[in-house]
């Protein structure tokens, strides 16, 4: 069965995220936001979020649900529909805050940051308890045939506004984004926190740039199935494999820049280990290849799984 009406309604949800965090930057800033995002995001927040997100949800995907047996009442789709009328409670009066603060009003700002906060923190828990409990649910419940009436409703509700609404209203909201120097949600954590995650993952990372460079690897200190120094750092990724191999690297890469295939993956005996290595096209969120990342991990812990374990052990 399609589940393309989650995914439209998830890039909803992440895009939203994305102006959320933009917002939040914007108004910690000492010299206070400025006038012009705060208008954007309040034109996406009244003409998209309010106006169109809720009502593909509510006039489309919930009465589908409800008819396949999940109540409207006392059940999750009562809290969606409640925080549903709450956020359209608050919009008014962060509204009326934003368009104080345009006017130069700017003892405001302190509310209006209250305000926001109290806004963006109730959609975003929204959004969470959307994505991981009720569209699996409908996923569940609804037929093949109910997820193409809820696409079309989708479509539908979006026509009314107007042609391209939701091109229109994305276009919207990357202006906020950007104005707001938020290029990656994930990036809410210091650079050593970043890294530290990165050292922590059971695989070995590396990252080789467009021109097939190297400029990054991870577990630098640690074990490695493939050891590196930092002497591979700039140096032409060619270069880091046996020259046997080199026309399997150039042909993957080759592959990688002109879009015929996005994974290579090869496995390798190697004594008690299971070398699993992976190569992957990294592109930006326009398709422009930014380079390649290798993932190398040790799988035969997993091969040697049986059963299962369904409780954390505490060994």
């Amino acid at each position: 069965m399609s589940h393309g009406w989650a995914d439209q309604l998830m890039n909803d949800h992440e895009t939203t995220e994305k102006v959320f965090a933009a917002v939040a930057l914007a108004l910690d800033a000492p010299a206070g936001p400025p006038p012009g995002l705060l208008q954007d995001a309040l034109a996406y927040f009244e003409g998209y979020v309010g106006a169109c997100h809720h009502l593909k949800e509510e006039h489309h995907l919930f009465p589908l649900v409800e008819r396949r047996g999940v109540p409207k009442h006392g059940g999750p789709l009562a809290v969606m529909l409640g925080e549903h009328d709450e956020s359209r409670l608050v919009l008014p009066r962060l509204s009326a805050l934003i368009h104080r603060y345009t006017r130069g009003e700017r003892e405001v700002l302190d509310e209006l940051r209250a305000t926001f906060a109290h806004y963006s923190t109730l959609l975003k828990d929204h959004f969470w308890k959307e994505n991981d409990i009720l569209f699996p649910l409908a996923r569940r419940v609804l037929t093949e045939a109910d997820g193409d009436a809820v696409m079309a409703g989708i479509e539908a509700t979006e026509s009314a506004i107007g042609p391209d609404t939701r091109a229109t209203f994305y276009a919207l909201a990357e202006r906020v984004i950007n104005a707001g120097g938020v290029e990656d949600l994930s990036f809410g954590v210091e650079r050593d926190v970043l890294a530290a995650i990165l050292n922590t993952l059971p695989v070995e990372l590396s990252f080789v740039d467009k021109d097939d460079c190297v400029r990054y690897f991870s577990h630098e200190n640690g074990h490695k199935i493939f050891p590196r120094t930092r002497g591979a750092i700039g140096m032409a990724v060619q270069n880091c494999h046996p020259e046997k191999s080199v026309h399997i690297v150039n042909r993957i890469l080759a592959d990688f820049k002109a879009g015929r295939r996005a994974v290579a993956e090869f496995w390798i005996e190697m004594g008690d280990t299971m070398a699993h290595i992976r190569y992957f096209a990294v592109k930006n969120p326009a398709g422009e290849y930014l380079g390649t990342l290798e993932v190398v991990q040790d799988i035969a812990p997993i091969r040697a799984l049986t059963g299962q374990r369904r409780i954390l052990s505490e060994a």
